[in-house]
């Protein structure tokens, strides 16, 4: 798998799972959201740590700085 994610993408990435995360195990989201929104966050995370995100590879995005 080749990077296809920048700094900046990946802390926005691990914030956004961190929210959600919080929001869930504090009772503000529950239920079926709840669970959906656990699964994004778990998502988010896991490709933020691998700098890989197949949709990016699909839509061609890749927002990983050039090496020179």
């Amino acid at each position: 798998m080749k990077k296809n994610m920048g700094t900046a993408d990946k802390i926005i990435r691990l914030i956004v799972a961190a929210v959600l995360a919080f929001l869930f195990y504090n009772g503000t989201i529950y239920g079926t959201l709840g669970i959906v929104a656990v699964v994004i966050a778990a998502v988010f995370a896991l490709t933020s740590l691998v700098s890989f995100c197949p949709l990016y590879t699909l839509l061609g995005i890749n927002t990983c700085p050039v090496k020179k």
